[in-house]
């Protein structure tokens, strides 16, 4: 058996051609999870040769558009390209408020087009989404599990968006956690404590520091690379992947703007500044990375 990550999306808000919404799928052995769902999830996932009916469970960190604008088309795919029309629902786990609240209603604005596609078809069944809703936590608290593989979520700081979580997966191969959106936090730390992967949002805020003045608020909630650096030197962390990058770097001479930051802050790990479909092993998975863009020293 083995464990990987693979981030099926480093983007923002603001769209690029190259780069997909935020997400995160982690596999173990057959069992896949995703992470977030944001614009062309459905499309990354074929790209890491996933089968969608095969997703054991979404997970949401929180309720920005940027992270769920994908999710309906991860339900409806899930159920359309179900060849076995089996009676299945997609299991989603969500913190309690925003977030929860999105995706109780998330299939109200199709049930026309749900209608139209199991007459025409003949299927028996309808897509189903199996809510699993939990309320924000004070310190990292389990919230999933199928055998051997443990989801815990831990509260982070993206104020003022409420009810904003990360997420860890420990496996038998080792552990990952997810930051999701956050500022550089204690709360972090204490969901990643000792795993071998940190998959954390990245924004650099030195670029922010020349805008107007009405233009920063984005660094409120956000982490800055220089943090990031220095809390993951504190937590001898030895895997670092940045994701949602901002500004997204689209030139080698921009990734390094990134890598230098975060050794600035003195982390001396290995430091990942993901593309799209970048994949990693965690902990003794067996497998090699796969080639992507790598700027570890």
């Amino acid at each position: 058996m083995s464990t990987s990550v693979t981030i099926t999306g480093t983007g923002c808000p603001i769209p690029d051609a190259d780069r997909a919404g935020p997400g995160v799928l982690v596999r173990y052995d057959d069992l896949t999870l995703q992470f977030d769902a944001g614009r062309s999830t459905v499309q990354r996932l074929a790209g890491a040769n996933v089968w969608v009916p095969d997703l054991g469970a979404v997970f949401i960190t929180h309720h920005h558009s940027d992270h769920l604008t994908g999710l309906a088309d991860v339900v409806l795919t899930h159920w359309v390209m179900d060849r076995a029309d089996r009676p299945t629902q997609l299991p989603i786990v969500v913190p309690e408020g925003p977030a929860s609240a999105f995706v109780s209603t998330l299939l109200d604005g199709w049930i026309d087009d749900i209608d139209v596609r199991q007459s025409h078809s003949g299927r028996q069944t309808r897509p189903e989404i199996n809510m699993n809703s939990f309320a924000v936590p004070d310190a990292p608290t389990e919230v999933w599990r199928s055998g051997d593989v443990v989801v815990t979520a831990g509260q982070v700081r993206h104020e003022p968006c409420p009810s904003s979580v990360g997420y860890r997966v420990d496996t038998p191969d080792g552990s990952v956690a997810i930051t999701g959106d956050t500022r550089v936090c204690d709360e972090v730390a204490a969901l990643a404590d000792g795993v071998d992967v940190l998959v954390y949002e990245a924004m650099r805020f030195a670029v922010f520091d020349e805008l107007p003045e009405k233009r920063r608020f984005i660094t409120d909630y956000h982490a800055d690379t220089l943090l990031i650096g220095r809390q993951a030197a504190e937590l001898g962390v030895p895997k670092l992947v940045l994701t949602h990058l901002i500004p997204a770097p689209s030139t080698p001479a921009e990734r390094e703007l990134f890598v230098g930051d975060i050794r600035s802050g003195g982390f001396e790990g290995e430091v990942v500044v993901a593309d799209d479909l970048y994949t990693c092993v965690v902990g003794d998975g067996g497998l090699p990375d796969e080639a992507s863009v790598d700027l570890a020293d």
